[in-house]
């Protein structure tokens, strides 16, 4: 299956060996995902690393950035932003998250797994259905366990709980 991960998975798959992202680890490991990457993605990875927050020395953000390399396929795109397919895909509100839509549609991956609301919300309520399910790395890992199928939207379940007034 092939995957793409936004920075705050990568960063909990890798520096925090969070439990939710168990199963992925090992189904990266065992070759049943493949995940891709690009250039933009991980300036922000290495952008990230070296927040004050994660306390992670220079040689420890290098170490994160090369094991996430070791993991990931690179899939840079052309200079012109993707063309076409990247036209079509949903505008996010947060601008630095639409890297993660574009490489997602680029490298043709069925998931792009994330913890950001915003990119979430982006997996419901479409009349035109993505290319790809968003989805949470706790969602994902059902879908990779083998859990419930897709419901008739095409898109699994995100694990987003959606409040009702």
């Amino acid at each position: 299956m092939r995957v793409v991960l936004d920075t705050n998975v990568v960063i909990d798959l890798l520096h925090f060996a969070d439990p939710q992202t168990r199963a992925l680890r090992a189904a990266i490991d065992g070759g049943a995902l493949q995940c891709f990457t690009d250039r933009p993605c991980l300036d922000e990875l290495r952008r990230v690393a070296a927040y004050p927050q994660l306390a992670l020395a220079a040689t420890a953000q290098e170490a994160l950035i090369d094991a996430y390399c070791r993991l990931a396929t690179a899939c840079d795109g052309d200079a012109d932003g993707d063309g076409d397919e990247a036209d079509r895909l949903p505008r996010c509100r947060d601008a630095d998250d639409q890297k993660f839509l574009r490489l997602a549609a680029r490298c043709r991956a069925e998931l792009l797994i994330t913890r950001d609301r915003q990119l979430l919300r982006l997996a419901g309520g479409r009349r035109a259905p993505l290319p790809f399910a968003i989805v949470t790395s706790t969602a994902a890992s059902a879908l990779i366990a083998g859990g419930p199928a897709m419901p008739p939207s095409g898109q699994p379940d995100t694990g987003v709980r959606r409040r009702r007034h």
